[in-house]
């Protein structure tokens, strides 16, 4: 069974009321919610017995991504997104400067 057969595996053997168990012992302190073009996104700052992070959540056409960064990680999360807002609206050859942030 290959990466993607094992995914698509993991994603069936899962209860469709997964999502709801992943949120046990965890405290909502704020949240957020945007549309851009088709997709929502959700900005959720939780905390959990091991400390403050935000959860962004991409849905799109029924399928939900998640990612999660650490708050002690915001700050550079926020300069590595400022740097790539700058690179989207820089003219036409100039945004790849062939930099990469924080890698």
């Amino acid at each position: 069974m290959d990466l993607s057969e094992r995914s698509s595996h993991q994603r069936r053997a899962c209860p469709a009321d997964a999502s709801a168990h992943a949120d046990v012992g965890e405290q909502t302190l704020k949240t957020g919610r945007i549309q851009i073009e088709r997709k929502n996104f959700v900005f959720a700052l939780k905390e959990n017995q091991r400390g403050r992070f935000l959860r962004i959540t991409e849905d799109a056409h029924g399928r939900r991504d998640r990612i999660i960064i650490p708050a002690p990680g915001l700050e550079e999360f926020r300069k590595a997104l400022d740097d790539m807002v700058k690179a989207a609206e820089a003219a036409p050859g100039l945004a790849d400067d062939g930099d990469t942030v924080g890698l």
